[in-house]
């Protein structure tokens, strides 16, 4: 036994994190995601099988979801870029809002309710699908991303909200690129770089905000060193991450073979499915 496992327990969910290591480097090269959107739910999902208490669990999907984000969203951002994809204009504007935005978000995991979580992953991820499916012309904002204030403050949010999903911002700047006219092609690519400026500062915050819990929890295994740091856990990031490179440029060619509105339903019908079983979990009271 070891962490509470079996021998068995444990190469099962070896085995299934590898997997999701290869699927969430593809998918963050062909959505600019980073890969939390499906790292998330499967680190639920391990983390609830190796006993991990319900009101720490979520945070530390999500710390160890920005930890993995980290390679593979610079893996992801470099095929892009070799492809002038990414939009450096819009980084400049953004970088700094969103790395505020991230300190802010870390500060609010360390004292928010489990359920906080669950309920913004909820919220944005279904608004996101319904934006990607049933697009319209009509549905934007206005033909170009608007300047000064306003701007900062999307960058503010976007760094913020990634932050407590744990999903490395591509969701939010997706949105607001497509929303304010820009080609689902270059939103992608310029998310992948966003990704990089939120995972590195977010898993930092996410470290420093569950220290305590090993303390708080010293008979759960799955919560002390050499197992984890804070609310990131290193096997789960140590099993997730080298496939994750090796498949993040793959998504990214996938990307760019597709069209527009396939690249829009795609996303928009991943979103949907996360943001249900999470749902499910909060109507369950889980």
């Amino acid at each position: 036994m070891i962490a509470g496992l079996d021998i068995k327990e444990i190469v099962e969910l070896a085995l299934l994190l590898i997997a999701t290591g290869a699927l969430s480097g593809f998918l963050a090269g062909v959505f600019g995601i980073g890969g939390g959107a499906i790292l998330v739910p499967v680190f639920y999902e391990c983390f609830r099988i190796a006993g991990v208490p319900l009101e720490v669990r979520m945070p530390l999907c999500i710390g160890t979801s920005l930890a993995v984000i980290i390679p593979t969203s610079i893996r992801s951002f470099q095929a892009h870029y070799k492809r002038g994809a990414v939009d450096m204009t819009i980084l400049r504007v953004w970088w700094l809002p969103i790395v505020i935005g991230v300190v802010a978000g870390s500060v609010i995991a360390r004292y928010a309710p489990e359920r906080l979580f669950k309920i913004v992953f909820v919220c944005v991820a279904y608004s996101a699908a319904a934006r990607l499916i049933f697009a319209r012309e009509g549905w934007k904002f206005g033909d170009d991303l608007p300047h000064g204030p306003l701007m900062r403050v999307y960058g503010f949010c976007v760094g913020i909200l990634s932050t407590l999903m744990g999903i490395g911002g591509g969701l939010f700047s997706n949105l607001l690129m497509t929303f304010y006219g820009r080609p689902i092609h270059q939103a992608v690519a310029t998310s992948s770089a966003l990704a990089v400026l939120i995972s590195i500062p977010g898993a930092l915050g996410y470290i420093y905000a569950g220290w305590p819990a090993a303390a708080t929890y010293p008979g759960v295994a799955a919560l002390q060193m050499p197992f984890a740091l804070g609310y990131v856990s290193l096997i789960g990031a140590v099993l997730v991450m080298p496939m994750s490179l090796v498949t993040a440029p793959l998504g990214v060619r996938a990307a760019h073979a597709m069209s527009k509105r396939t690249l829009e339903v795609a996303f928009g019908c991943y979103l949907f499915i996360v943001g249900s079983r999470f749902a499910m979990s909060l109507v369950g009271g889980q």
